[in-house]
């Protein structure tokens, strides 16, 4: 997919002014037109012939192919599909960690509001949910300029704060979704995977598809302190003063299982997981989002 040089980068993102300039830089920097799902229809645009069966309308039968082959076949067209995207928020206080100049939660934040942005811009349904342990803030599914408007202020007034437990919080908001669609979850999951994949089987039973974005730092990845740290809980009281060189190999080889774990166990569940850092470009998710649109407008797997 091609990418204009710097649009997408997150230092350039960090200095634009809102939600919806970050936005309309990365879709247009990465979109050459805008997206068509290809789902067979009855629109005007032509896509192939079939043989005809047993129950097909007559009128879509191509008697111009019948005059010259005495074959019997059917015209199939392409048309636009509507579809809906809800987007999901872990806002918890674990998301606040930043090594940059911009926290889990901003980047999160910026990825949201660009598949809103995209989506509602093909005039398709979006809504919101923003949690921690449980539903803080919701913008019901819609579409329109107004509807940009309240998921990017909603957007912008999130802050991370209250526990981590995205695992528990699916399970409770799966019911409450109304809307059934492509599901987008924007977290770090740091909690116990089975307790996670509860939740996710949960939004699968509802009749949802989820796309399970990992949204990481890259010190939570490398571990690449080299003087002596205060280590802070972010979700529990204390501090202790450590060498991180002591408990390099020790922590990476207990966050290495975790996502190992975790990705396997998506994939048992048949459901995408992205792994993103805070430091990365953000075309992925843009990427990944357009491969699971394109495969639900054709009716396969997400």
């Amino acid at each position: 997919m091609p990418q204009a040089q710097g649009v997408i980068d997150p230092a350039v993102l960090d200095r634009l002014s809102n939600l919806e300039l970050v936005a309309r830089r990365v879709v247009e920097g990465v979109m050459a037109g805008q997206h068509r799902s290809p789902h067979k229809g009855s629109s005007i645009e032509f896509a192939q012939h079939r043989q005809y069966a047993p129950g097909d309308e007559l009128r879509r039968l191509d008697w111009r192919v019948f005059a010259r082959s005495d074959r019997l076949v059917v015209k199939e067209y392409v048309e636009e599909t509507s579809l809906s995207l809800n987007l999901l928020l872990d806002a918890s206080e674990s998301m606040g960690f930043a090594s940059l100049g911009w926290s889990k939660l901003d980047y999160a934040r910026w990825c949201a509001a660009i598949l809103a942005h995209l989506v509602l811009s093909q005039r398709d349904t979006v809504g919101l949910v923003v949690f921690d342990e449980d539903w803080r803030a919701k913008v019901p599914p819609g579409n329109g300029a107004p509807q940009k408007l309240s998921i990017f202020k909603t957007l912008e007034q999130t802050e991370a704060k209250g526990p981590t437990a995205a695992g528990s919080a699916l399970a409770k908001l799966a019911p409450r979704l109304k809307q059934r669609g492509l599901t987008a979850v924007f977290s770090d999951f740091f909690e116990d995977v089975e307790v996670v994949m509860d939740g996710v089987k949960r939004l699968l039973h509802g009749g949802h598809e989820p796309i399970l974005f990992q949204v990481l730092d890259p010190q939570e990845l490398d571990f690449d302190f080299d003087h002596l740290v205060r280590f802070e809980g972010l979700e529990a009281t204390g501090q202790r003063k450590l060498d991180p060189r002591e408990l390099r190999e020790a922590y990476l080889e207990e966050i290495e299982a975790h996502n190992r774990e975790l990705m396997r166990a998506a994939a048992a569940l048949s459901v995408d997981l992205v792994q993103v850092r805070t430091d990365q470009p953000l075309d992925e998710v843009i990427r990944t989002y357009l491969s699971h649109r394109s495969a639900r407008a054709r009716g396969g797997p997400g």
